[in-house]
């Protein structure tokens, strides 16, 4: 035994080896204080501090840690872009001197309230995927916001967007919303994505004259309708609904893509309600009843001669 002594690796403090909250802040305090763009992704960090040196700082990437609470960042003023995607942090606080921000990406943690963002009134993209959100609640001060992200919540409810005159892109996929409304302040929306919901009628769209892209899938919509003064659409999503036949499209002079996929469409005829979409060139049909037609590819492309896809396939 003695002579096997010399082979012992004694740990003294010199060769301890440092603790991934340790390793993380050295990495924090080997930072140029001038740097502007800060990625700190995956890098074990368990508590927000010693990033007062970063005088400069704009972009500050803090994805995939273990941050529980946002603190130590209010001397970050010259910060624009905040992404602390994947952590654990449960309550919004912290960020009131940041005014610079113009993105904030909270996403997949475990909020549950949006709040304290009222001194954020340069934000232009906001992301909160994937986190415990009951209630879409504290936007109103947000008037520059461009881009909301809201999906995979627990939200029931649309409202709360009063004052989001500038929002252009509004995602709230995958939450538990049976109903379209409150809407009609978003004047300039042109992006809404509403997929895997409880929606079952379409209603509440109408004053959205700028809306270009629709996505609507997943949900238990039985009639296409409300689309009137939606003439600016290029995408029309319907996949995966209840709908029989399609109507009330015929003014979508716009259309470029219509995705129908997974529906109930038993009547050829209802593909000239889409022979006014001279722009028409992706058109997704496929798990209709029509679909199992010998002849289908070719009797869609006989239908709507502009189109160029019919499903994940070119048209030869």
């Amino acid at each position: 035994m003695e002579g096997n002594q010399g082979n012992v690796d004694v740990l003294t403090p010199e060769n301890i080896p440092a603790s991934p909250g340790e390793e993380a802040e050295v990495r924090i305090l080997n930072l140029e204080s001038d740097a502007e763009e800060v990625d700190l992704t995956h890098a074990q960090i368990v508590k927000l501090e010693n990033f007062e040196r970063l005088t400069c700082v704009k972009f500050l990437c803090l994805r995939r840690n273990n941050i529980s609470k946002l603190e130590g960042l209010s001397t970050l003023v010259t910060l624009e872009d905040l992404d602390l995607y994947d952590n654990q942090i449960t309550n919004i606080e912290g960020l009131e001197s940041l005014i610079n921000l113009t993105s904030l990406d909270l996403s997949f943690n475990l909020i549950k309230t949006i709040e304290n963002l009222n001194s954020l009134s340069k934000l232009k993209k906001l992301f909160f995927v994937q986190n415990k959100i009951s209630k879409i609640v504290g936007l109103q001060s947000l008037q520059q916001l461009e881009m909301l992200e809201l999906g995979a919540n627990k939200i029931r409810v649309l409202e709360g967007f009063e004052g989001l005159t500038q929002l252009h892109s509004l995602f709230v996929g995958k939450n538990k919303i049976t109903k379209l409304e409150n809407l009609s302040c978003l004047s300039n929306l042109k992006l809404l994505s509403i997929q895997s919901n409880r929606i079952v009628k379409l209603e509440g769209l109408g004053s959205l004259l700028n809306l270009e892209e629709l996505y609507i899938s997943h949900n238990g919509i039985e009639e296409i309708e409300g689309l009137d003064n939606l003439t600016k659409l290029t995408t029309l999503d319907l996949a995966s609904n209840r709908i029989k036949r399609i109507k009330n499209v015929s003014h979508l002079i716009s259309l470029e893509e219509f995705w129908f996929n997974d529906n109930q469409l038993e009547a050829w005829e209802d593909l000239d309600q889409l022979k006014n979409c001279v722009k028409l060139q992706t058109i997704y049909l496929e798990r209709n009843p029509i679909w199992k037609d010998a002849a289908y590819r070719r009797k869609v492309k006989l239908a709507l001669p502009t189109v160029t896809q019919i499903d994940a396939t070119l048209c030869a």
